[in-house]
């Protein structure tokens, strides 16, 4: 088990070296493309778009076929994405390229996820859940850092250049590491996988939860280094350097909340969400408090945020009958990643409309959006959370 956690762990972190490259880079792009917090938190949210538009078909794919090929196929996507991006003159071409690079990460994530829970059983796997998707937290801060340390250096285009590599290199240690394995008979029609998903209520509980964690997350990563250069500019490190920093929190929260969360697990993740929703709040109000207050109000944010990531996922994969468990997967993450593209552009619309990136005001108001979704998301799950249990045994045609 260790092995194969470890391999798909760091398989994970390669293939997000370009994921995180413009949320680094927002504030130099935004300037020289002249474009305002809505157009910028447009072109974030296109990475979400592509997706949301894969994910369905991606995932739900590996209940037919070996997830490690599609994996290995969306490492390719991952890195023309990222070279797509270093050649954009505009905002245009940069949403463009960015839903490429997020089709990519549609083709490696959940499947990666599938791929470990197939190779993974006993009381381990929900353990080994945690692990992989806290990595989501590693590979977001690395391709903070690599953005980071090539731009000054060699310029924003030979950042994204740098990005196209990861993947390729995730490819060739999933190919070389991880052996083919024989794909198990499903005993659901494709169409017959969907409903059992769609009407089983304990699944629905976690797509909304997950969509509403998502929106919240994706929002503050894709702001986060804007955020920083508003609150901390005065600061000894450079703003994607301590956006990286504070992205490290994210693995140690998402496995501690999971193991918080074991045996209560709905419960739990309502706890932590409001939590957010509270801190969330705190760090828009506290934004021009000094840098190292605003650093700190902010990590423990981030510490909130991603306690619930793997609780909820090890959650849907509980509930979840074994032959339509990609399914389950593709219309979790097609949910989360709507959420996700909303984020970052309402966090930047509500920018706008509270006076721009420059005003406190502004910063108060965008935080309190999220905010007000996680509250949501809070109600949505005890709501949809009460249904029947999944069917542990093969659904009926």
């Amino acid at each position: 088990m260790v092995y194969v956690v470890a391999v798909l762990c760091a398989a994970e972190i390669l293939t997000m070296t370009g994921v995180s490259t413009f949320a680094a880079l927002l504030p130099l792009l935004r300037d020289e493309w002249h474009a305002t917090n809505t157009v910028a938190g447009a072109v974030g949210g296109a990475f979400f778009a592509g997706y949301m538009l894969a994910v369905p078909v991606l995932v739900s794919l590996t209940d037919r076929i070996a997830a490690r090929r599609v994996y290995v196929g969306a490492c390719a996507a991952l890195s023309l994405g990222a070279l797509a991006f270093a050649w954009a003159r505009a905002p245009a071409g940069a949403m463009l390229a960015h839903a490429v690079l997020g089709a990519g990460l549609a083709g490696t994530y959940m499947p990666g996820l599938k791929e470990l829970s197939d190779r993974v059983s006993g009381p381990r796997k929900s353990r080994a859940i945690a692990f992989y998707t806290s990595t989501f937290g590693l590979g977001s801060s690395l391709s903070l850092w690599m953005a980071g340390a090539v731009q000054p250096r060699a310029g924003w285009r030979a950042a994204f250049v740098c990005a196209a590599a990861g993947p390729l290199l995730a490819a060739v240690l999933v190919l070389a590491a991880l052996p083919a394995r024989a794909m198990e008979a499903a005993e659901t029609t494709h169409r017959g996988r969907f409903g059992v998903v769609l009407r089983n209520r304990a699944i629905a509980g976690y797509i909304i939860g997950y969509a509403a964690h998502c929106w919240e997350l994706f929002a503050i990563r894709s702001w986060i280094v804007a955020f920083l250069s508003f609150a901390a500019g005065a600061a000894p490190l450079s703003p994607p350097t301590i956006a990286a920093i504070v992205n490290l929190l994210g693995p140690p929260a998402s496995i501690s909340g999971n193991e918080i969360a074991s045996g209560r697990r709905v419960r739990t993740v309502r706890w932590l969400m409001v939590t957010g929703a509270a801190l969330a709040c705190l760090t828009g109000l506290l934004a021009r408090s000094g840098a190292a207050i605003a650093i700190g109000i902010l990590s423990v944010y981030v510490l909130a945020i991603m306690s619930d990531s793997a609780a909820l996922t090890a959650g849907l994969i509980e509930v979840s009958p074994p032959d339509a468990r990609g399914t389950a997967m593709a219309v979790y993450s097609f949910f989360g990643f709507a959420g996700a593209l909303m984020g970052p552009i309402t966090f930047g619309a509500l920018l706008d409309a509270g006076g721009g990136a420059a005003s406190h005001r502004a910063w108060m108001l965008a935080f309190a959006g999220v905010a007000a979704v996680s509250v949501c998301g809070v109600a949505a799950l005890r709501q949809d959370s009460r249904g029947t249990p999944a069917r542990r045994g093969p659904a009926t045609r």
